[in-house]
């Protein structure tokens, strides 16, 4: 995006209000760990002066995450677990993931065997549980694949694998990316989407505006509004009509412009089998609700969530919810067949939650009891069951799986 004609016209650049949001509660990093920002932040300004005095906040979020050996996913520190940012659902019981290995169980065997493509395996503690349940079930798929960018994280996840199921390893294989095609399986993805840069915008009483990241007067980031060009004017339009109403003006929100990329991909790949991802989110209607004025973007930082998301770059994770309407239009345009939509609790009982606590005594006291909080944590509305959701799609198969047959939440999409 260096040197991007719409970025080139600083006239019609505006410092935007910043996020009235204080930090004084957040854990000060470490001297190493500011330094370790402080490198990043001297590529992204690099990269501001090169592009003309401002960049996309897309681009932002792309360097923050992922600039090679500073962003937040391509650097070594902690970020799963209690030692880490935020706890995700196979990190917090092994149900979750026990639950997902008895939907790729069915699903396998409906395709007569395959394989399972798990995209960003995140500690790796995901693909061990589903291994280890499958080969009590007698029923592993032929490989367990591992897609994942990060080489941090690739030592990471074969590091807990070696721990955990130290007899499957040599089943697993990691890639860098999407096989070329005639894969015949499940791809998972848990908190995969939700991890992808997307585009800002601002609906102002002037018109539409992108957001964009540039430096101020003290040599700080800031955010400002950018001239939106005709492909982000569309995407909001298109926005607006699926809504039945304009966004009014003081509207923040994103969007995110990889889904028909990335499903295109996964289609390519995909000869025949199922998709299943699981990450927060809404249906449109509600992503980009009325009173939704500030968008969905969040940082995790050490298990505190706030919105000054151009703190410390590369040293928090920023993440946005994601528009389920728009990954299953993606999904369906790509050649998939939408199998479901539900909420992770309803999921999760799909696929047979309540069986697999029920193999624990509840003379058992003190493990029947973390079992009883580890599903309250996983299920409850309060908790994960409602704000995370389950998508699924398929290719060459005719079912419904079990995650989405209790309760399939599709025609809110």
């Amino acid at each position: 995006m260096v040197g991007d004609a719409r970025l080139a016209a600083q006239p019609d650049r505006k410092p935007m209000r910043p996020p009235s949001v204080s930090i004084d509660r957040l854990p000060p990093p470490t001297a190493e760990a500011a330094a370790h920002s402080a490198r990043l932040v001297e590529c992204i300004r690099a990269e501001i002066a090169a592009a003309g005095g401002a960049i996309p906040f897309e681009r932002y979020m792309a360097l923050a995450l992922y600039a090679p050996g500073l962003g937040y996913y391509s650097a070594g520190a902690q970020k799963f677990g209690a030692a880490g940012d935020f706890v995700t659902a196979p990190e917090l019981s092994p149900l979750f993931s026990r639950c997902l290995a008895r939907q790729c169980r069915e699903l396998l065997d409906a395709l007569g065997g395959g394989d399972i493509l798990e995209v960003g395996a995140g500690s790796g503690v995901m693909a061990a549980d589903i291994l280890a349940e499958l080969d009590a079930a007698g029923c592993l798929p032929g490989r367990y694949r591992v897609l994942e960018a990060s080489a941090e994280l690739r030592a990471r996840q074969h590091a807990t694998l070696a721990a955990r199921v130290p007899h499957l390893l040599a089943r697993v294989d990691w890639l860098e990316r999407l096989p070329d095609g005639g894969f015949e399986g499940v791809v998972l993805g848990n908190e995969v989407l939700d991890a992808m840069p997307v585009r800002r915008f601002r609906v102002s009483a002037a018109g539409l505006h992108e957001v964009g990241v540039a430096v101020g007067e003290g040599g700080d980031l800031e955010l400002v509004e950018l001239p939106a060009d005709a492909t982000l004017a569309a995407a909001v339009a298109a926005i607006e009509t699926a809504l039945g109403r304009p966004l009014p003006p003081g509207y923040d929100s994103e969007l995110n412009p990889y889904l028909d990329g990335w499903f295109r991909g996964l289609a390519a790949a995909v000869a025949r089998g199922a998709v299943i991802l699981l990450d927060y989110g809404y249906p449109r209607r509600e992503y980009y609700h009325p009173e939704r004025t500030r968008g969905t973007l969040i940082c995790h930082y050490r298990h505190r969530a706030h919105e000054e998301v151009l703190l410390w770059p590369g040293l928090q994770d920023l993440t946005a919810n994601v528009d389920f309407t728009a990954v299953a239009d993606a999904g369906v345009g790509a050649g998939f067949a939408l199998a479901g939509y539900t909420t992770q609790a309803y999921f999760l009982f799909g696929c047979g939650l309540e069986a697999l606590v029920a193999e624990t005594d509840p003379a058992d006291t003190v493990r029947y009891l973390a079992l009883a909080q580890q599903v309250k944590r996983l299920t409850l509305p309060g908790e994960m069951g409602e704000r995370f959701k389950a998508i699924g799609f398929l290719r060459g198969l005719a079912l419904r799986p079990c995650g989405f047959a209790l309760f399939d939440q599709g025609r809110r999409l």
